[in-house]
């Protein structure tokens, strides 16, 4: 029986070790050079980096990872998707062809939107899969069975931002779909290692650490604090860094959280850039045994009070089952939270075109029949 049970782990092992050395979706590695180079950076020990709070994420036993993995892969979550696939609006006429002087945007679920913004053309977390994991067996598809916009259809893009490098953020397939259509990619450090694993040249890749900022002409993008961590694979956790994005134009200032647990970096931000016309903020996927790094829906709305938000956008949620909760659940409470603190909430559907300074909150709730 000991042996038995002996080789199944090595082969589970030596199964792991040549998926991961081998399939491409997982991305690279940190060289020596980048170690040396990231060195500089206050967030960056020993070859890893940390939140400014260095017991978050809290470190689990080997015990422990079993149990939560166990109790996510067993648990059965009432409602926790749609019945049947969620529909988006589509884009009938050019989006980037529609005159306007005010900064535009179209949601593709989860945290992607198309941005356009001072003449330009962004993409923020691009995540066009139907899966948010390395391999399509691996996990839940998408609630929408199809995007507001084919991507052969996406004009050239002037800026790619990405927050960090999860499955639900940094896509592989859609790297290889956008990166010849992209003039410019710019990331948190480390996570142009995976950009040129997958072909993207060096030259286009611009990362930043927290509090530093770079320009697009007169677009000015400041990579700001979050908390949270990092790793496609078990042996490159904490190995690239992670972080929100203040995104300011002559007329404009918005706020993307990326992902994050609550804290104080909010209220910092806010002080040292608000306030801002919209935040994007992270809604969804949470638990009370990870809500150090993903906030509740209450925190959510606190934490728009506390960037100084004009009004907010709840993101991170509706369209990936990525946690323990009701599909509506982070809807539901971040509005009533939101209305309580008297802090403006816009909830349009997927690909619905958002005017970043006109966007009324909406009276019409589009989930609840669902």
């Amino acid at each position: 029986m000991m042996l038995t049970i002996a080789a199944i782990v090595v082969t589970i092992l030596i199964a792991y070790i040549l998926f991961t050395n081998y399939y491409p979706s997982f991305g690279g590695e940190l060289s020596k050079d980048a170690i040396n180079r990231y060195q500089k950076s206050e967030q960056f020990f020993e070859g890893k980096f940390f939140n400014t709070n260095k017991s978050v994420p809290k470190k689990l036993s080997l015990k422990e990872n079993i149990q939560l993995m166990y109790t996510y892969f067993t648990t059965k979550v009432p409602n926790g998707r749609p019945d049947k696939g969620l529909k988006v609006e589509s884009i009938t006429s050019p989006f980037w062809n529609l005159q306007s002087t005010e900064a535009q945007m179209v949601w593709f679920g989860h945290s992607s939107f198309l941005l356009q913004i001072q003449d330009k053309t962004l993409l923020l977390d691009p995540m066009f899969g139907k899966v948010p994991a390395p391999h399509p067996w691996l996990g839940d598809s998408r609630f929408q069975e199809e995007l507001p916009l084919a991507l052969e259809n996406l004009p050239e893009i002037d800026v790619v931002l990405f927050s960090h490098d999860h499955y639900d953020h940094l896509d592989y397939e859609t790297i290889l779909k956008i990166k010849d259509k992209t003039n410019r990619f710019v990331v948190p450090l480390g996570v142009g290692i995976h950009l040129q694993a997958w072909g993207v040249a060096s030259q286009k890749i611009t990362e930043l650490d927290w509090w530093q900022h770079t320009t697009e002409e007169n677009l000015k993008l400041i990579c700001t604090p979050a908390q949270h961590f990092s790793g496609r694979k078990l042996n490159t956790s904490q190995t690239t860094l992670w972080s929100s994005w203040v995104i300011k134009s002559e007329k404009e200032n918005i706020y993307f959280s990326g992902d994050s647990g609550y804290a104080s970096h909010f209220k910092e931000i806010g002080n040292k850039y608000g306030p801002f016309d919209l935040a994007l903020m992270e809604c969804g996927q949470y638990n009370e045994m990870w809500a150090d790094i993903h906030m509740m829906p209450e925190e959510t709305a606190q934490a728009g009070v506390d960037v100084q938000a004009k009004k907010i956008m709840p993101i991170h949620w509706g369209s990936f089952k990525l946690a323990l909760h009701d599909w509506k659940d982070p809807i539901i409470r971040v509005t009533a939270k939101a209305k309580e603190l008297k802090l403006p909430v816009i909830t349009p559907q997927v690909g619905h075109i958002i005017k970043v300074k006109g966007a009324k909150p909406s009276s019409e709730n589009w989930w609840e029949n669902l």
